[in-house]
């Protein structure tokens, strides 16, 4: 089944970016897409307001998550709704999480996964550093979850870089991976695809990376490059700056002969982390 990749330059404006969005989504659905994966913060990028846009969004006042149900179900697409922020399901106050939601094609969030790692880091740009723990909370589990185009397990952009969360997902039976992302110019430019291609290959997964790509209104610089890799670690699709979708189908049969001749989960000598991994989780 096709499986798709949609990279944007969101600014602040959301119904800009929701517009944008669903231009994107319907060029997926028109190229046979089942499954489309947006962007980190694809709504809103350098939004200041992320307690009150999540309050808003719990309260079923917030435009986002009416129109990921909405463009779900006139597209007839599993929607992974890229990040917003919403409460965290064991409160009301306080910092939201970075949330990724997945709709089927009737609208329905089946599964919600909060981003486990913030990224507080030192970074050569214009900004200089990012501190997302000021903003966000982290999240406690991770998330797997059946899709019609494969199992599909979650991640969020920073988390890249922690292969034990991967393996945790590889070993819940995750056989995609979605990273919705928003990596930096720089790092994008260092690190992004090495990564996307050890993770691809140590987990045997596909990989559906949709970053933010270019210059945005406030002056932020994201690397772009979203893509499509394989389990053999092969980028079988990418966008280089830009908005655009990306598609490919899932190659569901060759990538379980893969996993056949080279059986690395039966090769392994030290235990995979043990982290709590719900197939599906409160949604709001």
């Amino acid at each position: 089944m096709t499986v798709a990749v949609i990279q944007m330059v969101s600014g602040t404006d959301i119904a800009a970016n929701l517009s944008c969005a669903r231009g994107l989504l319907e060029h997926a659905a028109e190229q046979g897409a089942r499954l489309a994966v947006l962007p980190e913060n694809f709504a809103t990028l350098g939004q200041a307001h992320a307690a009150h846009i999540a309050a808003l969004e719990a309260q079923r006042q917030g435009p986002i998550l009416p129109w990921l149900a909405q463009a779900a179900r006139d597209l007839g697409l599993w929607i992974v709704g890229g990040t917003i922020p919403l409460p965290p399901a064991q409160h009301t106050q306080g910092k939201p999480c970075a949330s990724s939601l997945l709709f089927n094609e009737r609208g329905e969030c089946v599964a919600r996964y909060d981003k486990l790692h913030l990224f507080d880091a030192l970074v050569a740009d214009q900004q200089g550093g990012y501190k997302e723990s000021q903003t966000y909370r982290q999240g406690q589990s991770c998330t797997v979850v059946d899709t019609p185009v494969g199992r599909l397990g979650m991640t969020i952009c920073y988390d890249l870089r922690f292969p034990e969360l991967y393996s945790a997902l590889r070993n819940a039976g995750a056989e995609l991976i979605s990273v919705p992302s928003a990596f930096t110019a720089s790092t994008g430019a260092a690190h992004w695809q090495v990564l996307l291609r050890a993770r691809a290959i140590e987990t045997q997964c596909l990989l559906l990376a949709a970053n933010q790509g270019g210059v945005h209104t406030t002056g932020r610089e994201t690397f772009g490059h979203s893509a499509i890799i394989d389990a053999w670690g092969r980028v079988l699709a990418e966008l280089p700056r830009g908005s655009g979708c990306l598609t490919h189908a899932f190659a569901r049969a060759e990538q379980a002969t893969i996993r056949q001749r080279m059986p690395i989960w039966q090769h392994k000598r030290f235990p995979v982390a043990q982290l709590p991994c719900a197939e599906t989780e409160d949604t709001q």
